[in-house]
């Protein structure tokens, strides 16, 4: 069974809750970083962290993280080693995100994305496989662009 992480905001909640549903008939393994409880809501600040730590650690390979826009969540997550968290407000972004960017990290706006087409958009990301469908030239270069992106990561965060 595969696992994978979600949490939200108050603003993302009602999305996130109806996401969690969604994976779960999907047969995931879903573990929740907050909020679980609207009116003891946990900040964009505080849910993006415990998510971005688990994927940075390889504990978890992907998670979908919920705030009002998408935007706190993907600026936040993005901080950690190895995360690559892209906002998407429809199915196309969230095919590309994975297609051309290896995004691991979805993130979405409660505010601006309802439930039916949030689900749409989840299983967009989570069937779409870096470079799938792509031209093998294209395929060739995305993997080489990634590759750049890993190692700039690496002079960023490596230590003195």
């Amino acid at each position: 069974m595969e696992k994978i992480l979600i949490g939200s905001d108050k603003s993302g909640f009602e999305l996130k809750e109806a996401v969690k549903v969604h994976l779960k008939e999907r047969g995931y393994l879903v573990e929740d970083c907050g909020t679980t409880d609207p009116e003891a809501a946990k900040g964009y600040f505080l849910v993006a962290p415990e998510a971005a730590k688990k994927i940075s650690k390889g504990e978890y390979e992907k998670a979908i993280l919920i705030c009002g826009t998408g935007m706190g969540m993907a600026v936040v997550a993005n901080k950690y080693p190895g995360v690559y968290a892209a906002v998407c407000e429809n199915t196309y972004a969230a095919e590309k995100a994975r297609a051309i960017n290896n995004a691991n990290v979805l993130t979405m706006g409660g505010w601006i994305t309802g439930s039916i087409a949030g689900i749409a958009i989840v299983d967009k990301f989570l069937d779409t496989e870096f470079t799938q469908d792509l031209e093998p030239w294209r395929q060739e270069f995305l993997k080489g662009a990634f590759s750049e992106v890993q190692k700039l990561e690496a002079e960023i965060y490596q230590k003195p």
